[in-house]
């Protein structure tokens, strides 16, 4: 299992045939503290962070990434969101779905990210729940 941040013993990813399920990531720092409360680009960016730390535990990078879907608290956070995720993507970026939600589990949260990856080349598992 992988684990970022404060977590409550979920799997931060899975996989099966080659297809790698990444459960959504927040902007909680390695010392389990909220990054970026209140700037939703700062909060975005660690976002990415965790994100890209599940997946390379996974053997992927951000070129497997086919999916991602992220959940705001407030549709004002978008500008923030699309920024960082065009800093990791460039003009390559999966395909995306947004969605605007009442909350999310920890209320300092304003965005959750979470990814469908293809593993391209024979990658690690280890720390991957299959």
């Amino acid at each position: 299992m992988i684990r970022i941040g404060a977590t409550t013993g979920m799997s931060q990813a899975t996989a099966r045939s080659g297809v790698v399920h990444v459960a959504g990531q927040v902007a909680w720092g390695d010392d389990g503290e909220v990054v970026g409360e209140g700037d939703s680009r700062r909060h975005a960016d660690q976002v990415f962070a965790n994100l890209r730390r599940v997946l390379a535990e996974a053997g992927c990078g951000f070129d497997d990434v086919a999916k991602l879907t992220c959940y705001l608290t407030d549709p004002a956070d978008f500008p923030g969101y699309a920024a960082a995720k065009a800093a990791v993507f460039g003009d390559q970026a999966p395909a995306c779905t947004t969605v605007v939600v009442a909350a999310l589990l920890d209320p300092r949260l304003s965005i959750e990210v979470e990814a469908v990856a293809i593993r391209t080349a024979a990658g690690s598992t280890a720390g991957v729940a299959s």
